[in-house]
């Protein structure tokens, strides 16, 4: 593992992405949906929408384990009351053009969300969708399990270790620590500073990807 200050300087096989929060921004409607949701469920809303991001959403109705809940039943609501409402929904700022100068086949976007929001929300933030994509449904534990972002390396035929992960959210950040991955935290949505050890990347607008001769990429400052 790298430490922060060496991050942008350090060769890697390819880059891995979270989604949301971390190349587009979705909290608004995410949040209107799992407040529609959990008043209807008795839910307290105050404490109860800080823990739906970055998870997927049958883990996060399962872990409220309520009474008489069919969970698959839940999360299918969940996901297609978000297809609906992508009102908001925008890239990072600098996201789409950094995801776009880099190599097809050196990056991926590792997500808790079903394919199909993924896809609707990607769309209407104008991202480009990559040639690798683990969502929900490609794992059976979602983060913070590592099971999503060692798929992806495995399917770009890359050792986890020789990745970079892009992270804003809790259980993401914990996904990739326990993939054995080097970590930049994005905090391009963040409301307040974050306390982390790890590298912080406050705008996509601030780096570029380099490639070497020999196909490594490494992510420089500007």
């Amino acid at each position: 593992m790298s430490t922060p200050d060496a991050i942008y300087n350090l060769p890697y096989r390819a880059f891995l992405f979270d989604m949301d929060g971390t190349i587009l921004t979705s909290i608004a409607a995410a949040e209107r949906v799992w407040t529609r949701w959990a008043m209807r469920h008795g839910v307290d809303v105050e404490t109860f929408l800080p823990t739906i991001h970055g998870a997927r959403a049958i883990d996060t109705i399962q872990r409220l384990a309520l009474p008489g809940v069919d969970a698959e039943a839940e999360a299918a609501w969940i996901t297609a009351a978000e297809i609906e409402d992508v009102e908001g929904v925008a890239e990072v700022v600098g996201a789409a053009r950094f995801l776009r100068s880099l190599p097809a086949h050196q990056w991926a976007i590792v997500t808790s969300a079903p394919r199909t929001l993924a896809l609707r929300r990607m769309a209407a933030a104008g991202i480009p969708e990559p040639d690798v994509m683990v969502t929900a449904e490609d794992v059976s534990v979602g983060k913070p399990d590592p099971a999503g972002y060692r798929l992806a390396a495995r399917w770009l035929d890359v050792e986890i270790t020789d990745c970079l992960v892009f992270e804003d959210a809790t259980v993401g950040i914990l996904a990739a620590q326990a993939a054995g991955a080097d970590l930049v935290i994005v905090t391009a949505t963040h409301g307040q500073p974050m306390e982390t050890g790890h590298a912080v990347l406050g705008s996509y607008d601030s780096v570029v990807a380099r490639v070497d001769a020999d196909g490594f990429i490494s992510l420089r400052t500007l």
